[in-house]
Parts: structure tokens; C-alpha cells; sequence
């Protein structure tokens, strides 16, 4: 599963480079290039439209709630972890409230709230990491075959056709493969990471210039104000400055040279410098103290954990502030992951409706639709049904998977897309190269191959 890790974090940051390249040359994020591609086709434009363009927006809103069910389901037991008083349905309805954390951000996508936004998901990732890192340093691993996980010393071929035969042997192990990839890859990161590459990082925002208080204003005009401002947080916000009006690739213009070459090499060396030595990081060091407490220790489980099974087994074996550590990275791990679903969920309905709304709102309708299912599970089968739930969603994300990387694939290796004006030698190519493209598609072939399997294997039922 190390290995799964790893490939799931490289075919991660290559995705994500392709989004930052297509939104920093561009100026327009991956959802709004989807909508000029099908909206107005030349040719059967209503087909285009209605059996691709919105599908394509269906699949993408799947992702988001699918994400945010996982995330309210984490947030949730993380609760009941640490308040065990709590049942987990009053936990679920108290996690469906965090909205209030949006509520600083204004619009996460625009001007200065992008920084703060980006501030608070680096914290929260940065407070899993060492939580994860003090549990692992309470467990005795032998970090020689750990590292063997990832990639074996002598790699040959029978080891790789016997590695690839059990995961194809056992269908559970093979949708939990299935699951680390998409909750590795996330299919809304890569619409947000295409918005975010659009800012202008170099150019200061505007500094607003605020009337002084007046010491005659009224109590109702102070009223008022904060009624006003409440009001804002609802309001949808104004057209990005990427959004365009144009029909087709051919008729817009991309960012200046100048723009790409500040931005573009700075978000590459960040994007794949945090998947890999973040995520990847993270992920495997939650699988190593998986794997050494519940698997390799004295007290081996020969049944699916669940992650009420580890914080118990963590507190009996490491005692409550090792629990209560664990807890907190579940707990900060699912708050990062919802705030990036929201922002993500703002991109998409304004990319591909040109459907503008504000964060919370956007938030409120996500987590509505998100509650539902989690209230239900919660009610009816409780512990166990949510266990279960937790994979199905982390599976559908590595479904929707292929069909939204597929248009990023095709617009960074188009020509007519991907090029920007040069002032002294006419036009500069940023579109994929030969190799670049063929490494692309694989990993899109791969992961067609592998979602394929896991349809079939659940309608058939396999186990």
C-alpha cells in the first residue's frame, strides 16, 4: 500500500502541475475552459451541452459532496473522540455548523482572503503532520521494511506480476487502493489549483481607504453597518477577472509572458514540494502506524479497523494524550479538506454556470446535501455503516476521476490554448510536449483500467 501511496502523490503533483500551468497561462481556471470548450460548439452545440458540459458539472458537484461527506463523517468522529458523550448523529449535526469558519475568508478565490485562505489550510495541514509525527514516535516500526513498502531493492518482474495478482485477487484491498488515489488526486483540487494559478501574486492589492468614525453616529447607524455587513458575507461576489465572454479558445488572449514567467515556476516548485513532502508524507506515516499497531504489534486485528478501533487501541496501548492527539489530527485533517471542498465548489458553479455565490452559501448547500446520507447512516447503523461509508466516498472520488482530468489533458496539450503572445518572436507554446502528453494519458489509462474494475467487481459483488 506504500507503493499506492507514493504513485497516487506522483501522479498527484503531475495533474496538479498541469492545472497551475493551465491556469497561470491561461488566466482562466479548468471549470470555465470546460464551459468555452462545450458550451457553443460549432457543430450540435445542444448535444455538446447537455450530454457533456453538465454531466461533466454533475460529476464534478459528486466529487465535492462526496469529499464533504467524508470530511463531516472525520470532523464528526472526531467529536465523539473526544467528547464521548457525544452520539455520533449529535456529532454529525454539530460538525454541519462549521460554516462559521468561512465567515473570516470573504471570498477565498479573490485578493487578499486567497493568502489567509491558503494561511489556514498550510496550519491545519502542518497540525496533522505533527500530531501523526508524535503518535509515530510512540511506535517501535522497523523502518527498514517500511521503506520496502515503497519500492522493493531488487525490483523484478514476478515481484511486480505477484504484487499487481493480489491486488486484483482481493477486490476489498483493491477499492482501498482505489480510494488512496482518489483521496490523494482529488478531483475538486484540481479545479481550485487551476483558479488559484490565475492570481496576480506580484502586483499589491488596492489599499482601501476607510472613513473615520464619526463620534456623533448613532447606535442605529452602528446597527446598520453590522447588518450590512452580515448581509456581504451572503452576497454573491463580482465577476473574476479571468472571466470571459468568449466562445471559443481562438477568440481570447492568455497572460503576458511576463505574468507566466513570475508565477509559473514558483507555483511548480510549491505544488510539488508540498504533495511530496506533505501529503505523500502524511499518508504514508498514517499507514505505517496503521499498519505497525493494528497489524505487525501484539495486539494483531485480523478485521477492518475503524477509526474508533485505533483511537481505542491507541489509548490503551499509549495512553489518553496519545488519543486525544490522534483526535486532533482527525479532526484538523477533515476541517482543512472541507474548507478546500467549499472553495473548490465556488470554482465549479461559477466556471461552468457562470453561477457566482458566496463562500457561505456555497458552503450551506454543500453541507445540506452532505448531512443527509451522514444523519441517516448515523441513525440507522451508527458505528459500523460509517466505516464503510468513509471508503465509499474516497472510492467515487477515484471514479469521477478520468473524466475530469481528461478535458485538462486535451486543453494543456492544445496549441490553441496554451499559447501566449511574445513581443520579439511572436508566439510562446506552453502546451504539453510529446512526452509530456504520453505520460498524461497513461496515468488517465491507468486510471480508467482501474475504476473499470472496481464497477465491475461491485456489481458483481465480489469480495
Amino acid at each position: 500500500m506504500l507503493f499506492v501511496v507514493l504513485l497516487s502523490g506522483l501522479f498527484a503533483a503531475f495533474l496538479q502541475v498541469l492545472a497551475t500551468r493551465l491556469g497561470c497561462v491561461t488566466g482562466l481556471d479548468l471549470a470555465s475552459h470546460c464551459r468555452i470548450l462545450f458550451y457553443d460548439r460549432p457543430k450540435h452545440p445542444l448535444f455538446y451541452r447537455r450530454l457533456v458540459l453538465y454531466p461533466l458539472y454533475i460529476l464534478s458537484e459528486v466529487a465535492i459532496i462526496s469529499t464533504d461527506l467524508a470530511e463531516l463523517l472525520g470532523s464528526a468522529i472526531a467529536l465523539c473522540l473526544l467528547f464521548p458523550k457525544l452520539q455520533l448523529w449529535q456529532a454529525v449535526l454539530i460538525t454541519a455548523f462549521d460554516v462559521v469558519l468561512l465567515l473570516a475568508l470573504r471570498d477565498p478565490l479573490r485578493s487578499t482572503p486567497v493568502r489567509m485562505f491558503e494561511m489556514l489550510i498550510a496550519g491545519l495541514v502542518l497540525a496533522v503532520l505533527i500530531c501523526v509525527v508524535i503518535l509515530i514516535s510512540k511506535v517501535d516500526v522497523d523502518w527498514g521494511k517500511a521503506f520496502k513498502g515503497y519500492i522493493q531493492r531488487r525490483w523484478h518482474l514476478h515481484i511486480f506480476v505477484s504484487n499487481l495478482y493480489a491486488l486484483f485477487a482481493w477486490p476489498n484491498v483493491f477499492r482501498i487502493a482505489v480510494g488512496i488515489l482518489g483521496a490523494t488526486v482529488m478531483p475538486h483540487a484540481l479545479f481550485l489549483g487551476s483558479a488559484l494559478a490565475t492570481q496576480d501574486r506580484e502586483t499589491p492589492p488596492p489599499v482601501v481607504k476607510l472613513k473615520p468614525l464619526q463620534a456623533t453616529e448613532s447606535q442605529g447607524t452602528t446597527w446598520r453597518r453590522i447588518k450590512k455587513s452580515v448581509a456581504s458575507l451572503f452576497r454573491a461576489p463580482l465577476p473574476s477577472s479571468g472571466l470571459t465572454r468568449a466562445e471559443h479558445h481562438a477568440d481570447r488572449g492568455n497572460n503576458s509572458l511576463d505574468f507566466i514567467r513570475a508565477h509559473l515556476s514558483h507555483a511548480i516548485v510549491d505544488i510539488v514540494g508540498s504533495l511530496l513532502s506533505f501529503a505523500v508524507l502524511i499518508n504514508s506515516l498514517i499507514l505505517i502506524l496503521a499498519g505497525t499497531v493494528f497489524f505487525y504489534g501484539k495486539h494483531y486485528v485480523s478485521s477492518t479497523a475503524s477509526l474508533f478501533d485505533a483511537y481505542d487501541l491507541i489509548h490503551n496501548i499509549f495512553g489518553a494524550p496519545a488519543a486525544t492527539t490522534f483526535a486532533i489530527a482527525l479532526m484538523a485533517s477533515g476541517q482543512s479538506s472541507s474548507i478546500i471542498a467549499t472553495v473548490a465548489g465556488q470554482a465549479v458553479s461559477e466556471g461552468f454556470l457562470n453561477w457566482r455565490v458566496s463562500a457561505v452559501t456555497r458552503r450551506l448547500l454543500t453541507r445540506l446535501i452532505a448531512v443527509i446520507p451522514s444523519m441517516a447512516f448515523a441513525i440507522a447503523v451508527g458505528r459500523p455503516g460509517i466505516n464503510a461509508l468513509l471508503v465509499a466516498s474516497q472510492v467515487v472520488l477515484a471514479i469521477v476521476l478520468p473524466f475530469i482530468t481528461l478535458p485538462l489533458i486535451y486543453l494543456t496539450s492544445s496549441k490553441t490554448v496554451m499559447r501566449t503572445d511574445n513581443p520579439w518572436d511572436g508566439m510562446i507554446d506552453y502546451s504539453n510536449g510529446t512526452a509530456t502528453a504520453v505520460v498524461a494519458y497513461g496515468i488517465w489509462l491507468v486510471m480508467l483500467v482501474a475504476n473499470s474494475y472496481v464497477i465491475v467487481t461491485l456489481i458483481m459483488g465480489a469480495h
